[in-house]
Order: structure tokens, then sequence, then C-alpha cells
């Protein structure tokens, strides 16, 4: 059986642990969560690693350099999912990560470092009101006052944890030293339609996204829809698709930027009744801090204007903010080299979705494959990739691996 195939058919079966039956749900630290780390381990344990669940239940696999103790390349990404989600985001990588070690394994290879692979929790952010959690942890940047987040039952994380198997009282242990970590990179399905539409199976991730979002409150004067004429009225939806297009008409112009406005309501809501409120998301992303930033400014600029023109009270409350990540310029030339060695076409390309890389490039320096999915579809039951695209990703991870050098600081 090739790499590849073996690797979807894993991939196939972890998909198996699930908190609802039929489709996968995978919560963090929930019973299906401790049913997969379990598994995880089980298959770690079979390539000659040996493998822990950390404190804040991430799970992670050690296979030792050519002496014991030597600093490690970690490599990681999440086993927790959305609800009814696909089978290949986050576990991909984990998975594809475990056939390159499992293939050192069989072959006796030993490298001059270790590698360390992690399955992180909760990067979803699907249960409790926080994200990132196992990989905060682990760069030593989460706050212990997450661990009182809860979710819709009620239930907080750390009691979560102490069911799971981990130690609340001990999430200070997952932190690593800067000086045992050499670097961080992640495999990971594109999320997007660029490498599909380009025909090239992998791309190379340069950034991670910044992303701002807002909550945006208009607030007009209610009426009745036969009898307030036109140019009377203080229509909060009809403000509100005209800010709407304009978002839209600003981030078309402007190059290395997305918007989006995810969510919108009216009040009172009623068919025969001008809206007197109205209330709107935006998401607006680049992979420069500057681009995105120049952006939000003129966006709020343009709502206020429209808002004043047409008499609406206009509040924007920003409730997300946070900085891109820049791939180790290292990393990306020794991906774009495995890449090429490959005999494929090197493609660069930015992350428009969050990634556990975010966090640990506090801690060291990170880099990121991408493989291509069909339709450009994630967090979606119909997410898909093939085995060839599979195999391509571990046999590109393999060589990476085989010509590491430690990217500077």
């Amino acid at each position: 059986m090739s790499l590849g195939t073996a690797l979807m058919a894993r991939l196939d079966d972890f998909a198996g642990f699930t908190d609802e039956p039929g489709v996968l749900t995978r919560f963090y630290l929930s019973g299906a969560h401790r049913r997969a780390a379990d598994q995880l381990m089980r298959w770690m344990a079979e390539a000659g690693m040996a493998a822990r669940l950390d404190a804040a239940g991430n799970v992670i696999g050690r296979y030792e350099g050519s002496t014991a103790g030597l600093p490690a390349l970690l490599i990681g990404s999440h086993i927790d999912t959305i609800r009814n989600a696909g089978k290949y985001d986050g576990n991909y990588g984990v998975l594809a990560a475990l056939a390159a070690v499992a293939e050192f394994d069989r072959q006796g290879i030993r490298l001059p470092f270790a590698i360390e692979i992690v399955g992180f929790g909760d990067e979803e952010g699907v249960r409790f009101p926080v994200t990132m959690t196992g990989s905060r942890a682990l760069a030593g940047r989460l706050d212990p006052a997450t661990l009182q987040a809860c979710d819709a039952a009620g239930t907080s994380i750390a009691a979560a944890l102490a069911e799971f198997g981990g130690d609340p009282g001990a999430i200070a242990s997952c932190a690593r030293r800067a000086e045992e970590i050499l670097a961080y990179v992640e495999l990971h399905i594109e999320q997007g339609p660029v490498l599909e539409a380009e025909g090239l199976p992998v791309g190379i991730v340069t950034a991670i996204n910044g992303a701002s979002r807002f909550e945006v409150s208009l607030t007009g004067q209610s009426g009745h829809a036969g009898t307030v004429p036109m140019k009377l009225r203080r229509d909060a939806v009809a403000a509100a698709a005209e800010m709407i297009v304009a978002i839209e008409r600003m981030a078309l112009e402007t190059q290395e930027l997305v918007a989006t406005v995810g969510r919108i309501s009216a009040q009172p809501g009623v068919v025969n009744v001008v809206a007197g409120a109205a209330g709107f998301s935006i998401d607006i992303r680049s992979s420069s801090d500057a681009i995105r930033e120049g952006a939000t400014h003129r966006i709020t600029q343009a709502l206020e204007a429209i808002g004043a023109r047409r008499r609406l009270g206009v509040a924007i409350r920003q409730t997300h903010d946070a900085p891109a990540t820049a791939c180790a310029p290292a990393l990306v030339a020794q991906f774009d080299a495995a890449v090429q060695r490959a005999g494929v076409p090197v493609r660069l390309l930015p992350s428009g979705a969050g990634h556990d890389a975010m966090v640990v490039a506090a801690l060291a320096p990170v880099g990121m494959l991408f493989l291509r999915c069909r339709d450009g579809l994630s967090h979606h039951p119909d997410e898909a990739i093939t085995a060839e695209d599979a195999e391509l990703g571990i046999r590109i991870l393999i060589d990476f691996l085989q010509h590491f050098t430690v990217p500077p600081r």
C-alpha cells in the first residue's frame, strides 16, 4: 500500500472518533477528543515515538535524534474539529507528520535533531468562547483565567480538562523553552481555491493573515412602510446595504485584502415596517498589518459618512484584532527547495485562515506547507483531497526534514 493510500485510510479511521454519530464533530476535551488522543498515542508508539498527553490536553510524540535529548523540530496541527466537519482540516497535518516519522523509523533513520509531533486541542474554538488553548499553553502564552471560561452547558475548561485527564493546575508545565525548540512547521489543507485553480498540488505559506473584526450597529427610525415617503426615511437596512456594498468595493480595490460581512440583522424585522435599527459584522484580513489597518480606517470613514448622510446613528465596536504572522524566510526557502526537488512548481501564498502556527511563532520560527483541496472547500463534510496529493505532502516533508537546517531567530 502506498504512503498516500495508507494515510487516507488512517484519516478515514480517525474520523470515526466523533461526538455525533454520522458526522464528524470532535470538540476540545470531549469524549471523542480523548478517544482520538488515545488512538494517536498508540500510532505514535508504533512509529517508534514516546507519546504523552500534556496538562492542556495536547498529544505530543517524540522521535529522538541521533543522540537522546537533542533540541526538537516541532511538527503539528490540531485534532479538534468544528461541528459536522471535514476529515482533513488539522488532522491531515498531524497524521502526515506521523507517516513521515514512521518512514524514518522503518528505515532506521535518526536525524541530528529530535522530531516532536503535536496534536493540538482547541484550535477551532467551538466549544468554549476562547481559541488556541493548546498552542497557547505550549508557547507559554495562556492566561490562567482562560481556564474559567465555560461552554454552553456551564462546564469550565478547568473542569473539562480534569475529566479529560489533563491537569488545570499544571498548565504552566506545558510551556516549552525556546532553546529546546528549533522551529515549528505545519502541513495543512489550503482551505481555499487558489492551488486547485492553478493546477498545483502544494503551496508554501509566506504569512498568516492578520484579522480585525467589528460589530456595526445602526440606529434610524422605524415607520409604516406605506406612509413614510422615501426621501424622509431613516432606513437602517437601506443604510446597511449601502455600507456592505462599500466594504466589498474597497476590498476589491485593495490588493492583498479580503473583507467579509458574514452576519446581518434588522429590527423590528417586520415586512411592512421601515427598519429602525440594523447591525452587521465585518471581518477584515490581510497578510500585511499596514494594509489591514489602512483599510480599516477607510472603511470606518465610509460607514460614518453614509450614516451621516442618511441621518443614522453609527456605532462601530471592535471585537477582535490579531496581527499577521510572517513565516520564517529560511523555512520558506527550505520548503521551496524541497518542492522543487519533488519536481513541482513553487507557489507562494498567504494563509487567510488562522492556525496554531500563529501562536507558536512567539516561541520559535514557523513555516507552513499547504495541500490543495477540492473546490477549495473546508469546514464542510465534503472537504476532500486525493491520495496522490496526500503522499506528495508526506514526501516533501520527509525531504524537508532530511535537508533541514536551523533557521535564525
